[in-house]
């Protein structure tokens, strides 16, 4: 690009996305060639361009306000900010807690720990992931997005260190949501259940309350 404004192919490459602070957020794919270039009111070690191509995959039209949420930096220390969202948009909020999930080191707390899980608003699976990142890591925190995400995450590095405690509040609502859902496979599946046997098999001893 040195010297020129002629489009340059950049075939496949990866796109950092930051939030307004600077801070990468997320990641994307993309196939694209650069059409334009110009100096960056950014900062006069930056240039910025102009593309043309398309993300792989494309971020789909619901999931653009939650884009702009987190561009303002990550949630506060008040957790459920997700909860008035629909399914599909936690799903997005979710993703995007997924990837930040594996920027910054995270300190283990010591074993014998006592968390806390809200439920009242665990009535899908992207909730009940959010919650329980949430419960362990704090406002906008993850604690995996599927069931061997989790299972992982109770061997260590992701802010939790076996045995510990959970007391898991407003458990019924997870129960009555999440005990009769439809796995991958398109077979019945108690999640609710499943995530309990995998908490407890990684050492979290949960009370429902």
């Amino acid at each position: 690009m040195k010297g020129t404004r002629r489009a340059l192919d950049l075939e496949l490459a990866t796109l950092e996305v930051q939030d307004d602070r600077g801070v990468p957020l997320t990641e994307r794919r993309l196939w694209a060639r650069v059409s334009a270039w110009r100096p960056s009111c950014s900062g006069t070690d930056r240039i910025d361009l102009e593309l043309d191509g398309e993300l792989f995959p494309p971020v789909p039209g619901y999931a653009r306000p939650i884009w702009e949420r987190w561009f303002t930096g990550p949630p506060g220390k008040k957790r459920g900010a997700w909860a008035s969202l629909d399914t599909r948009r936690r799903g997005a909020w979710l993703d995007l807690v997924r990837e930040r999930a594996f920027q910054p080191a995270r300190r283990d707390r010591p074993a014998g720990h006592a968390y806390e899980l809200g439920g009242r608003h665990v009535t899908d699976e992207p909730g009940l992931y959010l919650a329980l990142g949430e419960a362990v890591n704090g406002a906008g925190g993850c604690f995996g997005g599927g069931l061997g995400a989790v299972d992982d995450c109770l061997g260590g590095t992701f802010g939790y260190t076996a045995p510990a405690t959970l007391l898991w509040l407003d458990a019924a609502t997870a129960r009555d949501h999440l005990s009769q859902v439809l796995a991958p496979d398109g077979e019945p599946c108690d999640l609710f259940g499943v995530v309990l046997d995998i908490l407890g098999e990684g050492g979290m001893h949960v009370t429902l309350a």
